[in-house]
């Protein structure tokens, strides 16, 4: 009996090893996430810092995510305007995008408190801190509501240029001022307060701007230079406005389809493109300055006078903002954010 136990033991050996390749095989199968597409819509311009990094991030993706699988951008606006956007996420024809708040609200309101609240930051630092403290709440909002947050970013103050020199909140009333589509609730206070908005998409204010259906638009330097606006807007006032916020996100759809190794590298490509894009924007700030005034732009700057000016206006429309376009509870949670980094400061 040894004997013959003996004389299966090679026999059994081979067997094994056979299953066990053999469960290797099925299992690295298994774990090979099948092909996934991407679909990102965006405002962003084509070749632009932006566009550059979502690139960046989506060859870093495609290479952890296998064979088969892809990542196309529409930029410029090609899906339509972010509410658009957000529409063509809902329905499946996107799976994700590049958003501000503009596009971000229409998915959770809260996160309008970090664009609408004119003047309530002062700096960059501010915007940071108030950002980071505010992250977890509104991602699992957003997680809960059916996306995914992987990145958040920002593009610069928003500065007003005009068809004609103005500088005090009162000069604005004469002109005729854009205001993105969508949001009736801006308009409604802005036609309150005696302004004049004109509700368009991005796409449609140079010619607007050209032909003379608007006066005004608010837009950072940098969109305002690669949009060309400054032509028929040579105007600027040298005031922050606002910060443009924004986000990428994706569909909890597009996010399950994908394998682990596909989700780390894109939270960590899109993390990494986040941090390029705030860093970059914020100096480009100052060169899209620089290169629209060598080709005419005309630069009204900003003395204490007139800056405490617009802040005496801007905190006469915080009552207005509040509840309506940034919810109550928000609209406190920030002031109470700021307060709070102000007093260590």
């Amino acid at each position: 009996m040894r004997s013959q136990r003996s004389s299966f033991s090679p026999a059994f050996s081979i067997l094994r090893l056979g299953l066990l390749a053999l469960g290797l095989c099925l299992g690295a199968a298994s774990a090979h996430a099948d092909p996934v597409k991407l679909r990102l819509g965006t405002l962003a311009p084509k070749n632009s810092l932006y566009h550059r990094v979502l690139l960046e991030m989506g060859d870093a993706w495609k290479k952890a995510q296998g064979d088969g699988s892809g990542i196309t951008i529409f930029t410029d606006g090609a899906q339509g305007g972010e509410t658009d956007t957000v529409k063509r996420m809902r329905i499946g024809q996107l799976n994700g995008g590049l958003l501000s708040v503009v596009g971000l609200r229409e998915i959770e309101p809260s996160v309008s408190a970090l664009q609408t609240m004119p003047l309530m930051f002062r700096n960059w630092d501010e915007v940071d801190y108030v950002r980071e403290k505010m992250r977890p709440s509104i991602e699992k909002k957003f997680y809960d509501k059916g996306y995914v947050v992987l990145s958040w970013g920002d593009a610069g103050w928003v500065r007003f240029f005009s068809r004609e020199a103005a500088t005090h909140p009162a000069d604005f009333k004469a002109m005729k001022m854009f205001t993105w589509a969508g949001e009736p609730e801006q308009m409604e206070i802005m036609k309150a307060l005696g302004y004049q908005p004109v509700s368009l998409e991005t796409s449609d204010i140079l010619p607007a701007l050209q032909t003379g259906l608007i006066d005004v638009v608010p837009a950072t330097p940098y969109y305002a230079l690669a949009a060309q606006f400054n032509g028929p807007a040579p105007h600027m006032l040298d005031l922050d406005w606002a910060p443009i916020v924004g986000a990428l996100v994706v569909t909890r759809k597009a996010w399950d389809a994908m394998s682990p190794a596909g989700q780390n590298t894109l939270r960590e490509a899109a993390a990494s493109a986040g941090d390029k894009m705030r860093a970059n924007a914020r100096i480009e700030v100052d060169e899209a300055v620089a290169a629209m005034i060598k080709r005419g732009l005309k630069v009204t700057p900003l003395t204490p006078e007139l800056e405490a000016e617009w802040r005496r206006f801007a905190a006469g429309i915080y009552p207005q903002i509040r509840g309506k376009l940034v919810p109550a509870d928000t609209f406190d949670e920030v002031s109470r954010f700021l307060a709070e980094y102000r007093s260590r400061k």
